[in-house]
């Protein structure tokens, strides 16, 4: 995860600096600007241009990879007449790689990045830039927010269910986008949008795409389940050593949890799960229990009145809401990635996806009812970018630690949306739901208690809810955090 910026009209070198300072939390280890050249491992501190420029892009790095054959590459990064900054993952790197090396392009190629901007090079030989990216990011398999720049044409890029954050804002002739709504406050901008997910501005102009994942129908089969989401968890831990677990002690942080276990068999991986709850609260009871039949290193935080307050303002602040529901849930983030920053990790798995796709909420049984759950789940699926990916991103980047999904890959998320209701829902009066992924983690090996565990939102479940109603609301009014 990194942060990207950029501005297109009339500004100073120094706008994007200011925006880059603004969003450096998100990429601690290099930053790196295009002012009609690109200045890389700049100090952002000492760095200064008072010039007036038509467009300009800038990158905060935050290096995962360091292996031979995949880097953590410093950005802006250009070829031909071709400018990118490029946030995310592509997660089928080396198949990218093995393609352009057999259609014929000599260059080294070494990270993600590179990837993705020889692929534009590659079919912008014969078409406009737009439809280049189009054909670009019909093969990538990732999750990214990108932009790119020709010397005339624009276009900026976000992953098909929106798991990077990408907004964009106009004022006056000045336009611009970055990973972060502080980095367009910094210049000035404060009617800001959201990038939906899987839609392209090009010149500004927003183009959505063809058929968007969560529209599209067909027979789904249930026997593909389990190893898509094997397929996906084993994706998102290629190339690294060490990860944590957003852990629970759920159906769903544990059946990932089990799915890395049995994958570190194979590969060297050493996987820590992080649990985060109050003293005696229902999420740290099920996580101790969890952990020790997974025999998994288990850390946990002990929330306290104290932390919250002092936690309060800066989660506030990022998740750019006050809603309490949406601040407990980001507490719980922002706690768990603080202790996985602290040990020395870049890289968290979560097992946020997965009620939107299996029918998890308890508002479900009402949709099995109605006859209107898969419409329901589809439309759920379609707003989780700016409901929960962009809550949850915010956190776990004020502690520069990235998330990875399992259960928001593409080809998973197609193929569960079109599996029938009563695979997730098997009645009405069917408290637990969810009841095929339960059925699937029960028999690959968790025991009954963990794979049945009733659904408890996090904010409940950690008792962060209870200490936002009860103490903090009383004395303080949140909403302050917000100016």
């Amino acid at each position: 995860m990194c942060s990207i910026v950029g501005l297109q009209g009339n500004f100073k070198g120094n706008d994007i600096v200011k925006m880059l300072k603004s969003s450096k939390y998100r990429g601690q280890d290099s930053s790196g600007v295009f002012l009609d050249e690109i200045y890389t491992d700049i100090n952002l501190d000492e760095f200064s241009d008072d010039n007036v420029y038509k467009i300009s892009f800038g990158h905060n790095l935050l290096s995962i990879y360091d292996l031979n054959e995949r880097v953590s590459k410093a950005q802006p990064i250009s070829n031909d007449n071709l400018t990118l900054v490029f946030n995310g993952e592509v997660y089928n790197f080396k198949t990218m790689k093995n393609f352009l090396n057999k259609v014929g392009v000599e260059a080294e190629i070494t990270s993600d990045s590179e990837v993705l901007l020889y692929l534009i090079d590659f079919y912008a030989r014969k078409l406009d830039l737009l439809k280049a990216v189009q054909s670009a990011i019909r093969l990538i398999d990732g999750d990214y927010a990108f932009a790119v720049w020709d010397g005339e044409n624009l276009a900026i890029a976000r992953d098909p269910l929106g798991v990077k954050p990408l907004f964009y804002s106009q004022k006056d002739d000045l336009k611009g986008f970055a990973s972060t709504r502080q980095s367009l406050n910094e210049v000035g901008f404060t009617d800001i949008s959201t990038l939906k997910p899987e839609h392209i501005l090009y010149n500004w102009d927003d183009i959505s795409p063809a058929q968007a994942i969560y529209e599209k129908v067909f027979e789904g089969d249930v026997a593909k389940i389990d190893k898509m989401l094997r397929l996906s968890v084993l994706k998102r831990v290629e190339g690294l050593h060490e990860l944590g677990v957003i852990f629970s002690g759920g159906l769903d942080s544990s059946y990932l949890a089990l799915l890395l276990k049995e994958i570190s068999e194979n590969i060297p991986l050493k996987i820590k799960l992080y649990a985060v709850g109050a003293e005696g609260s229902k999420d740290v009871e099920a996580a101790i229990y969890a952990s020790k039949f997974l025999n998994l290193d288990l850390q946990i935080f002990e929330v306290t009145e104290d932390l919250v307050r002092e936690a309060l303002p800066d989660v506030v602040k990022a998740i750019g809401d006050d809603n309490l529901m949406k601040v407990g849930v980001g507490l719980t983030t922002y706690f768990a990635t603080k202790m996985v920053a602290e040990d020395g990790l870049k890289v968290a798995i979560s097992g946020q996806g997965a009620d939107e796709l299996f029918g998890g909420y308890k508002r479900y049984l009402q949709s099995f009812v109605d006859g209107t759950l898969n419409y329901d789940l589809r439309m759920d699926m379609s707003n989780m970018y700016h409901v929960n990916l962009e809550r949850d991103d915010a956190c776990s980047m004020l502690n520069g630690v990235e998330l990875r999904l399992p259960f928001l890959d593409k080809t998973l998320v197609e193929l569960v949306l079109n599996i029938p209701d009563n695979k997730k829902i098997v009645s009405m009066h069917d408290d637990m739901r969810k009841s095929i992924l339960r059925k699937l983690a029960f028999e690959e090996g968790l025991d009954y208690e963990i794979a049945y565990r009733p659904k408890k939102a996090a904010q409940y479940g950690t008792g962060i809810d209870k200490i936002l109603r009860k103490k903090i609301i009383n004395d303080t009014d949140i909403s302050q955090y917000l100016e």
